[in-house]
């Protein structure tokens, strides 16, 4: 099977503080992988190593069995067919639901020419957010917002999507809705990593997992395998 990601040895961080140390991590293209861990334990920042905003002090990010990502900006990386929706949605509030989703595609050679497509794609998935396709996204709900941030994110069509935290202060509903969209996205072919403090029911939908402590993979296993792990379900599922 083909790579989509594979990280070697990676060591990043902020200013003269280094919150990741050594990881490794291999994502098959086609495959739904999940990192969990504790707050602090480095995940957003491995997901931001990947996309360029955290740069790379040591290691290699290689993307699709080729690609070198260490040094290349976010917008190179996006480029390359890498989409990141982050923790915290980060949309453009006095901008509509359409023209956020446009904003996804517009600088990209290779999203424009499927832009129709892929935003027919976004409201099929989402159907609120075609109901408020002319709604300033700052006035949407939570759910509505997250929902919006993971459609401008496949509006850049890309083959490996980055997701953290996207059930972050949603309704056990809402976030059980984004969590089928996501498996939806990774059936129609996107490789998907998932960054996501809800531990059981990310490990449930995913092929396989880490679990990141203290900026090392100290497990990883299938998500059924570390769902039943004791030590897993002590840390992070005992409540």
């Amino acid at each position: 099977m083909s790579s989509a990601l594979e990280v070697r040895g990676l060591r990043a961080g902020y200013g003269k503080i280094t919150v990741l140390w050594d990881v490794d991590l291999d994502v098959a293209a086609g495959e739904f992988v999940t990192i969990i861990g504790a707050n602090g334990a480095g995940k957003t920042t491995l997901m931001r190593a990947v996309s360029g905003l955290v740069p790379v002090r040591s290691g290699t990010v290689r993307a699709f069995g080729k690609v070198s990502l260490a040094g290349l900006s976010p917008a190179r990386i996006v480029r390359e067919g890498i989409g990141h929706v982050p923790e915290g949605r980060q949309l453009f509030p006095l901008m509509t639901v359409h023209e956020n989703l446009e904003s996804g595609a517009e600088y990209l050679a290779r999203a424009r020419p499927r832009a129709n497509r892929n935003r027919a794609f976004v409201y099929e998935l989402f159907p609120r957010l075609a109901e408020r396709e002319h709604q300033l996204a700052g006035t949407l709900s939570g759910g509505e917002r997250q929902m919006l941030a993971i459609g401008r994110a496949l509006m850049s069509d890309p083959r490996l999507l980055l997701v953290d935290e996207p059930s972050l202060g949603l309704a056990p509903a809402l976030a059980k809705t984004v969590f089928q969209a996501l498996r939806h996205i990774n059936q129609e072919g996107v490789t998907i990593v998932l960054v996501e403090q809800n531990v059981q029911q990310s490990l449930r939908i995913a092929d396989r997992a880490y679990v990141l402590e203290n900026g090392e993979v100290r497990k990883e296993g299938t998500g059924r395998e570390l769902l039943g792990d004791p030590e897993v379900r002590a840390a992070y599922l005992s409540m």
